[in-house]
């Protein structure tokens, strides 16, 4: 049998695949009204796609609706750890995807496979984290051309998107798909929050009531992760570097400190931030015994681990699955998951099928969007047009049985006049 390129560990593991996706696409009703109607309008006809994304089964119903709309795709893992293997080959035996990702590849593979799906001259960019933008405008740019414009699903991915508009250095309209609502309401706060705490829990099994859990960054995805720490019984310490984020984390209750200050009551430390070398060498010299260090922003950045290394005089690796224990000199020990990268795709299974539903099918409907209505846009970032947000919350309400009001004409009569 003749499948799409591809560079995967073992498509013999597709038909374990195919039932891992089968069973997220359970949860995900909205996505699979967005395929049927991209199978009967194939509004993506003759397009190609390049896609840098989390290879999991969420993805996958994501792949299987743009190719059901007509489009050829091409996948390259976001992160090293985060694929599964089966889900990957599953997409190449199953769904026609050409998928060039493995479970731990190497950092050289990994620019590799960024590159191949580039060389399929992609009219469409799907990105998780700006690595495939940056890529093709820094290593790449003569494949730039061809290229109508792409989404971006992180908010690193669009914090770097930003800068690169900033100093004219962005060629391409990039739509942030990350700042739309529904992706920051329940992706990041209700998603990212469950999951880092099922990686935690997967990775040590430690108890999380009556610990002191520091999060450490309290946007949408500090905020999710703060509430279900303390659904759990811990007390919450927040670090943050924005004074309204820290007041909104005083006013609902959460201690706020430096982290000069949480390092040494800190029983776990979890980054959020999207930015670099928020628990240095200062802080980990600080940390009490059995400190446990998980990140959940996008790079593995946001925890110094060169630092940690420096500091410590001896390794464990592997002490469990997913969990690293660093000694110091003193004897203390910190236990560092997934590598310092996202803890919750390395140690578990990133967010829950029912919340990427409405993320993805925002990300499939942008995509169709951008198809439709790219000529005439000029480099820099978009924003999601908001009657696609509003479709998707439509479409969710609706597949779980919730109705709504709807304005009378006398009411949209009022919000259109300024007369009394």
């Amino acid at each position: 049998m003749t499948h799409t390129p591809h560079e995967v560990a073992d498509l013999g593991l597709a038909r374990a695949g195919a039932r891992r996706v089968a069973w997220a696409e359970r949860s995900m009703p909205v996505l699979r009204s967005v395929r049927e109607r991209f199978a009967a309008e194939r509004p993506l006809e003759g397009l190609r796609v390049a896609a840098c994304l989390h290879v999991t089964a969420e993805t996958a119903n994501l792949l299987r609706a743009l190719r059901a709309g007509g489009a050829e795709v091409a996948l390259a893992a976001s992160n090293p750890l985060s694929t599964q293997d089966d889900t990957a080959a599953a997409l190449v035996a199953e769904y026609g995807v050409s998928v060039h990702a493995w479970a731990g590849m190497d950092p050289v593979a990994y620019d590799r496979n960024l590159v191949t799906v580039l060389e399929t001259r992609p009219h469409l960019l799907l990105d998780d984290g700006c690595d495939l933008v940056n890529t093709v405008h820094v290593a790449r740019p003569d494949l730039l051309d061809g290229v109508l414009g792409g989404c971006e699903q992180t908010t690193t991915g669009v914090i770097r998107l930003r800068r690169m508009s900033a100093e004219g250095e962005l060629r391409l309209p990039m739509v942030a798909v990350n700042d739309t609502a529904t992706k920051r309401m329940f992706d990041n706060r209700y998603g990212t929050g469950q999951s880092t705490i099922d990686g935690i829990l997967r990775a040590t099994n430690a108890l999380l009531a009556g610990r002191t859990v520091v999060v450490a960054g309290f946007g949408y995805c500090g905020r999710g992760l703060a509430e279900r720490a303390r659904g759990m019984g811990a007390r919450v310490v927040v670090t943050e570097v924005d004074p309204v984020k820290a007041l909104d984390a005083v006013m609902q209750g959460y201690t706020v400190s430096t982290m000069d200050d949480a390092a040494p009551v800190g029983d776990v430390f979890v980054t959020v931030t999207g930015n670099r070398d928020v628990v240095r060498a200062e802080h980990l010299k600080r940390m009490k015994d059995g400190a446990i260090l998980a990140n959940s922003g996008h790079f593995d950045l946001e925890i110094d681990l060169s630092a940690l290394e420096r500091l410590a005089v001896g390794v464990d690796r592997g002490v469990r699955d997913q969990a690293d224990e660093y000694v110091f000199e003193d004897g203390r020990r910190v236990l560092l998951l997934s590598e310092g990268r996202l803890v919750n795709l390395g140690a578990a299974e990133g967010h829950p099928a029912a919340v990427m539903d409405m993320s993805f099918a925002v990300q499939a409907l942008t995509a169709e969007w951008l198809a439709s209505e790219h000529a005439g846009m000029g480099p820099g970032v978009l924003e999601v047009p908001e009657g696609i947000d509003t479709e998707v919350a439509r479409l969710e309400l609706a597949s779980l049985g919730v109705r709504i009001d709807a304005l009378t004409p006398g009411q949209e009569a009022y919000l259109r006049s300024w007369r009394p």
